[in-house]
């Protein structure tokens, strides 16, 4: 028990330094939306007007995370956290959403839909967010993205009515798993 309590220690103390980041800190804001076991490895890039990307912190696996806030359709305070692959993806969306409606963005999406030119996400991958009106108001929600995927091919529902995972936006390349209580 006395080999471990130093563990337990140090895990708490990580977890804690984290959840009371300075809101100044845009490294700790980023990573809020990283779940705990890939944390200290995530990569955190800034996005910059040209939808590319600075590297603010190299990580040592595959997830990245980023600060969407004040971005055009994203609520006041956006984190998110994903696969490196998948930021292609994200860049596109951030194209279409930079219209300022939402109507509008998504007939951009359904159109690149059509036209094959929509960016896919890893099949797998998962989105973490971390979203409200504010920091301290924020709330979980994670997807994990399948695209492509049907209730044939899954096996899953493509409506939540039966309360369980289901598929959202299926047949597209946009589906994915909505996760009940995320």
């Amino acid at each position: 028990m006395t080999r471990i309590l130093p563990y337990v220690v140090a895990a708490l103390s990580a977890t804690v330094t984290y959840a009371q980041a300075p809101a100044t800190d845009p490294v700790a804001t980023a990573l809020l939306a990283a779940p705990g076991n890939l944390r200290d490895g995530a990569t955190v890039i800034k996005w910059k007007s040209d939808y590319t990307y600075d590297t603010v912190k190299q990580g040592t696996n595959k997830l990245v995370c980023y600060d969407r806030s004040g971005q055009p359709l994203q609520q006041p305070f956006s984190v998110e956290c994903t696969m490196a692959a998948n930021l292609p993806r994200v860049a596109q969306s951030m194209k279409f959403e930079a219209v300022g409606d939402r109507q509008k963005a998504n007939a951009l999406i359904d159109a690149a839909e059509k036209e094959g030119t929509r960016v896919k996400p890893e099949f797998g991958s998962v989105f973490y967010n971390m979203n409200g009106p504010d920091r301290e108001h924020m709330h979980p929600h994670m997807t994990v993205a399948v695209p492509g995927a049907t209730t044939k091919s899954l096996g899953l529902p493509e409506t939540g009515a039966s309360g369980g995972v289901w598929i959202m936006n299926a047949g597209t390349s946009t589906a994915h798993l909505m996760i009940p209580g995320e």
